[in-house]
């Protein structure tokens, strides 16, 4: 008698495939979410302790030893450095607010997030020196802003363009600055020689996205004005 076919083996279960998580679509911010928004970046740059994503650039250079003069000096030029930063945040968050276009808009809040960074370095290096920020950084944000949603108004070719002329002027100024720091404070030199660069890129990436030159007296009136900011802000 022939022995009888042995029976296959049970099919293993296929394994059924979980559903899609669910995504809720982007929300729509309307005006007043938009202000709230603007509202609280205002305040994190002026009154907040920014976090920087990245590392400090002074890393673990040793602390130097400066005579009072020249902690008052270091102080004074890293203040002045860091209301540059409160200043760049106004602008870009102004320019970004009013952008017409998705990618100038990414481009500026881009360029916003590493200005946070450089803020935070500025702060770290003031607290070192026994130092504060300046007492009129709600006004020089303020302006920063305004002069933003302006630039940002006349359409993004302009925008760009101020970030370009803001850039090239401020790389102008962190020269001077690495020029005339105490030679023992390398600590504050490490932080400025990253922020140039950045701001370079900062400039240079404004360019290829399609940046227009401002025309005179723009750039001039820019100078001044940041003239009379370094003034004030070198002392208060």
């Amino acid at each position: 008698m022939p022995d009888a076919p042995t029976p296959a083996a049970p099919r293993a279960a296929l394994p059924v495939p979980s559903p899609a998580p669910h995504r809720s679509p982007p929300r729509h911010l309307d005006r007043l979410d938009r202000l709230l928004v603007e509202a609280q970046r205002a305040l994190e740059t002026v009154l907040g302790q920014p976090v920087a994503q990245r590392a400090n650039p002074a890393g673990d250079t040793p602390l130097p030893d400066l005579d009072p003069a020249e902690r008052r000096h270091a102080a004074g030029l890293m203040r002045i450095n860091h209301v540059g930063e409160v200043c760049a945040q106004g602008l870009y968050f102004g320019q970004a607010a009013v952008a017409r276009e998705p990618a100038t808009r990414e481009h500026l809040l881009e360029a916003a997030q590493e200005e946070t960074d450089h803020l935070a370095w500025c702060a770290d290096r003031l607290h070192e020196l026994d130092s504060r920020p300046s007492v009129f950084n709600p006004l020089w944000y303020g302006g920063s802003y305004a002069l933003g949603v302006l630039a940002g108004l006349r359409g993004d070719g302009w925008n760009l363009g101020f970030v370009v002329e803001t850039e090239r002027q401020v790389e102008a100024h962190l020269d001077e600055h690495l020029q005339t720091l105490p030679g023992a404070d390398q600590r504050s030199r490490e932080i400025l020689r990253q922020m140039k660069a950045d701001e370079a890129r900062h400039a240079d990436n404004a360019e290829l996205a399609g940046a227009r030159i401002l025309p005179q007296p723009i750039p001039t009136l820019m100078a001044t004005a940041s003239k009379l900011m370094k003034t004030v802000a070198y002392r208060l």
